[in-house]
C-alpha cells in the first residue's frame, strides 16, 4: 500500500503557543449528552493534558453544559443527529494541531493521551487508535450485548485488514488521535457511531499512516450507552460497504 505522509514542520522544543512540552498544540473533542458529573470531571481532568477542550453538547437538560463552561471549557451544540455530527463539528471547531477524540462517560484515562499523540508528534502517524485488544476492556465481557460488539468490532477489523493489508486489531475505539490535517482529506459525511469506521476506511485509502497504542476502556461511570447493537448494524454495514473499495 502506498503511503501519502502528510506535511507537517516541527521544531524542537514546545511549539509556539502551546503551554505544554510537546511540539504540537493539542485539542480533546468530547461529545456528550446528559453525562452529568462523569463528563465534568473528564474535562476538568482533561484540561491539564492539552490546550483545548471542545465539548459538543447534545442539548443536555442536566446543566453539565454551566459547569462545563466555568472550568473554562468551550461548548458548543450538536445538530442533533448523533455521535458522528458532534464528532464532525468538533473536528471542525478543534484549534490544535492534532485532536484527541474521547467518550463522555468516564470510559476512557487521560492518562493515555499522551501516548495516543506521541506517533504524530514523531512524524510516524496520522491517525492513532487506543487499541483495546491491547489495554484491554471492562466493556467486552459479562453480557451478550458486550458479546456482540467484541465480535462486530473482530469482524470489521478482520474486513479491513484483509483489504488493505493492515494488521490492526482495534478499528472501531472512539479513544484516538488524528493529525488535524488530516480531516479535511477524510471528508467525513456519518452522523452516526460508525463515523470511528468511516475515518479509518477513509485514512486507509487516503493511504495515510494508521497505527495504534494500548489504551484501556473502563466501564461506564453511569447511564446507559446510546449504541444500540441491533438498531445500528445495518448503518455499520451499509457505512463499510460505500467505503471499502
Amino acid at each position: 500500500m502506498s503511503v501519502k505522509p502528510l506535511s507537517d514542520t516541527v521544531g524542537l522544543g514546545a511549539r509556539a503557543g502551546s503551554r505544554y512540552l510537546v511540539l504540537m498544540r493539542t485539542t480533546v473533542v468530547i461529545a456528550s449528552r446528559n453525562e452529568g458529573d462523569s463528563v465534568v470531571e473528564l474535562a476538568a481532568a482533561v484540561i491539564a493534558c492539552c490546550d483545548e477542550v471542545i465539548v459538543v453538547d447534545g442539548h443536555s437538560t442536566d446543566g453539565s453544559p454551566e459547569r462545563l463552561k466555568t472550568l473554562g471549557v468551550t461548548v458548543i451544540e450538536d445538530g442533533g443527529k448523533g455521535k458522528g455530527d458532534a464528532i464532525r463539528r468538533g473536528l471542525a471547531a478543534a484549534d490544535g494541531d492534532m485532536i484527541v477524540t474521547m467518550d463522555a462517560d468516564g470510559s476512557h484515562d487521560p492518562a493515555d493521551i499522551r501516548s495516543l499523540v506521541a506517533p504524530i508528534e514523531a512524524g510516524e502517524a496520522d491517525l492513532v487508535i487506543g487499541c483495546r485488544m491491547r489495554g484491554g476492556s471492562d466493556e467486552f465481557a459479562g453480557t451478550w450485548t458486550m458479546f456482540v460488539r467484541l465480535w462486530g468490532n473482530n469482524f470489521l477489523t478482520q474486513v479491513i485488514n484483509t483489504r488493505f493489508g493492515t494488521a490492526l486489531t482495534d478499528t472501531q475505539n472512539g479513544f484516538r488521535a488524528i493529525r488535524a490535517n488530516a480531516v479535511s482529506r477524510l471528508a467525513l459525511t456519518e452522523d452516526r457511531h460508525s463515523i470511528e469506521l468511516e475515518m479509518v476506511l477513509r485514512a486507509l485509502k487516503e493511504g495515510l499512516r494508521v497505527f495504534q497504542v494500548p489504551a484501556h476502556e473502563y466501564a461506564r461511570r453511569s447511564g446507559e450507552s446510546s449504541l444500540s447493537v441491533v438498531r445500528q448494524t445495518p448503518t455499520f454495514l451499509w457505512c463499510l460497504l460505500r467505503n471499502i473499495w
